[in-house]
Formats: C-alpha cells, sequence, structure tokens
C-alpha cells in the first residue's frame, strides 16, 4: 500500500472549487476510468494487440494537474499515460483507434497505448523507456528559455524513474539553469513488482530532491483536490521565483503492472480492504467532493450516462476503421 498522504495544501482546497468547474472535472476524471474499464472488458478477445498499462487508481494525478497548467504548456509522459492523453485532448475516438491498431489513432496505428502524443493539444510525446521523457521535456525547457518564453513544461514520470541517473542529471540541468519545467512523480511505490524500500537508498523522493535549488510538494494523488492545490501552489511559485518543480503524488495501482487483471494474489503485496479501495479510489473521493459542493446525483448520473454512450461510439468506431495502408510503415518514424 502507498504511505500515509501529507496534509493538504490547505484545509479545504474543494472549496476553491465551484460546482460547474468540479463537474466538468469530473467529466475527464471519470472519462479516464470508464475508458480504462472498457478496456478491461474488451482485452480479453485479443482485438487489441498493444500491451497496456492501465492507471487505475492514478487518474487523478494527470486530470489535476493539467487542470492547473496555463495555456501554451508542454507535456511528457510515461507508458502510464491513457489518463493523461484524455485530459490533454478528449479524444475518445482517437484513443481506442490507436489501441485497436487503426489508422484513427495520433500515431495511425503504430503508436499503441505506450508512445501516444498528441502535440496540438501539448502532449509531446511518451515513452515505454523508464526516465526517457525527462531529458526531452528539460530539453523543451531549455528551448523555452533560449527563445525568452514564460511557457511552462510539465513531465510525469513514476518513482521507478527516480532509480535513473538520468533523473538526477536532468533535476541538476535544470536548476542550475532555472528552468521553468514541472517534474511530476507518479509514486505507487512500486517498480514491477518490487516496493520502494528495496529500490531505494534515501528516506523519500521529497527529502532526496530538497537539496536542490527547486521547489518541492508532496501529496496525495488519489485526492484530486489536493493535486490541484499543491498544483497551483507550485505553478503561482514557479511564476514568482523561476526555478524547477517537484511535485511528488502517491497513489495506489490497483491493477497488475501490464496488463487488465488484479494481481493481488500473486503475493508481492496483500489485497487492500474495501475502506482500503475506497479510500485510494480518485473517482469516488471527488464525487463525494462533488456531493459537499452541492452537486446533485442526477447530475453525476448523467455524466455517466452521456460518457457511455460516448464510450460505445468510440469503440464502434475503432473496430470499424481501416488499418493503415503499408505505405504509412515508415512514414512519421524518426528513429
Amino acid at each position: 500500500m502507498p504511505p500515509s498522504a501529507s496534509a493538504p495544501a490547505c484545509a479545504n482546497p474543494s472549496a476553491t472549487l465551484t460546482p460547474q468547474a468540479a463537474l466538468a472535472l469530473y467529466r475527464t476524471l471519470l472519462m479516464a476510468r470508464l475508458a480504462e474499464e472498457r478496456i478491461r472488458a474488451e482485452y480479453a478477445k485479443d482485438a487489441m494487440k498493444t500491451p497496456v498499462h492501465l492507471g487505475i487508481g492514478q487518474e487523478a494525478i494527470p486530470v489535476g494537474v493539467l487542470s492547473c497548467l496555463p495555456a501554451g504548456n508542454k507535456t511528457f509522459g510515461t507508458y502510464r499515460n491513457h489518463a493523461l492523453y484524455l485530459a490533454a485532448s478528449g479524444d475518445l475516438i482517437g484513443f481506442f483507434g490507436e489501441l485497436y491498431g487503426k489508422a484513427t489513432g495520433p500515431g495511425k496505428g503504430k503508436a499503441g497505448s505506450m508512445h501516444l502524443s498528441s502535440p496540438a493539444h501539448g502532449l509531446m510525446l511518451c515513452s515505454a523507456v523508464v526516465g526517457t521523457p525527462i531529458p526531452v521535456a528539460v530539453g523543451a525547457a531549455f528551448a523555452n528559455a533560449y527563445r525568452g518564453l514564460d511557457d511552462l513544461v510539465a513531465v510525469f514520470f513514476g518513482d521507478g524513474a527516480v532509480e535513473e541517473g538520468v533523473f538526477w542529471e536532468s533535476l541538476n540541468f535544470a536548476c542550475l539553469r532555472r528552468l521553468r519545467v514541472l517534474f511530476v512523480c507518479e509514486d505507487n511505490g512500486l517498480a514491477i513488482h518490487t516496493p520502494a524500500r528495496l529500490r531505494q537508498g534515501f528516506r523519500s523522493i521529497p527529502e532526496a530532491v530538497q537539496g536542490f535549488e527547486c521547489h518541492v510538494a508532496s501529496g496525495e494523488g488519489s485526492d484530486m483536490t489536493d493535486v490541484i492545490a499543491l498544483t497551483q501552489r507550485l505553478v503561482s511559485a514557479m511564476r514568482e521565483d523561476p526555478k524547477p518543480a517537484l511535485l511528488h503524488l502517491r497513489y495506489l495501482r490497483f491493477l497488475e503492472h501490464v496488463g487488465p487483471k488484479e494481481d493481488f494474489g500473486a503475493g508481492y503485496r496483500r489485497r487492500p480492504t474495501d475502506e482500503e479501495l475506497e479510500r485510494w479510489d480518485p473517482v469516488r473521493r471527488f464525487e463525494k467532493t462533488l456531493e459537499e459542493l452541492g452537486v446533485s446525483a442526477e447530475a453525476i448520473r448523467g455524466v455517466r450516462d452521456a460518457l457511455q454512450v460516448e464510450l460505445n461510439e468510440a469503440v464502434r468506431h475503432a473496430q470499424a476503421a481501416p488499418f493503415a495502408p503499408s505505405t504509412e510503415l515508415a512514414q512519421d518514424v524518426w528513429a
């Protein structure tokens, strides 16, 4: 299980959300959850040939962070990227097109689940190789500084990437050059099956980064109000004192490392109790926030029902779409 979360950035961060804004955020959060639940339902039919690293339990992190970033930002992600792609683009048609390997996907079927991108919406790339988006994001931030731009860059990665040398080299360079890059560590406490205590020779990621010239915040990635409050705080701090920032957010990975199934029976971690599962479920937690804000159960159901219609159409569209012709095989391939 993830460690206990730190206190939220303010006593009641949900108080800064209007009911309308909260419901819009909920729609994006729920879109990511329902899309992955639909993948779980369809995957055994073997029409999706791509490996899938599902992010159930993680969704509030990209949804919350992206909602706080200024216009013109660029984002970079890792292979557990479905919520990031949908939060950036809202593109269910393209999303399922790519998962089915069809020409309607953003990579025309060549990218698969792990390499989604949508440059038109600021999502420049995602990579399946641990740690590799980090230096690319720092390069983008360096280019912004070279051109005299104030645009922000954000890069999402798991806690396992912190054990890669490129993370520390990139962080060091970003701090030295005072680059406007937000490092977002999505910490589920696991590298495939290995817990942090067997991998990391430091007390915690935030403590290890504190010695660098950057802003640091840590919180609970399962609570979108916490994610939003911390992101807003760091974005404001980077504006007032330009230098990098690390946003460290813990969450529970509900499913196996890769694939659509649970893996609590594999022996490397215990099955959480029902109370713990609800506690770490970002969708359920944000539904409670909506209730506190006075959003009606009918309005919440209406969002869910409308999304189910959109999901059904997106899956039908992907299943009926053509594969890209063989002439596309070497197009848009740069390495």
